[in-house]
């Protein structure tokens, strides 16, 4: 994997959420567990465990802002942070299939017949 992979992929997510209303966060993803926003700030979380790793520096939270518009920006200063720490081709892998998972989980949860 290299920077521009992982720029891509974060970039396509925030494209693909950025324009969402609060009503479209709070659905159910994929994951019948998780709502749309707290996929997303499952990403960001994992993106600042990978840099904190990366780094040799504690895990910390990252702060659930009440706004879920905000959701995309907190990804992106994430992966911009795990760049800025050096991260090399295998870090910057677990980054683009964490984002890939995410994406994924962002679906339309399947509709079964009843």
């Amino acid at each position: 994997m290299d920077v521009g992979q992982l720029v891509h992929a974060v970039d396509q997510l925030a494209d693909h959420v950025g324009h969402w209303p609060p009503s479209r966060w709070a659905k159910p993803s994929a994951r019948p567990d998780r709502s749309r926003a707290e996929v997303v700030h499952a990403l960001a979380q994992r993106l600042a465990d990978l840099e904190a790793e990366l780094t040799g520096r504690p895990t910390l939270p990252v702060p659930r802002l009440e706004n879920d518009l905000a959701l995309p920006d907190q990804v992106r200063v994430m992966a911009l942070d795990l760049l800025a720490a050096g991260a090399g081709p295998e870090v910057l892998g677990a980054a683009v299939d964490a984002v890939t998972q995410a994406r994924r989980q962002l679906a339309e949860p399947s509709r079964r017949p009843g």
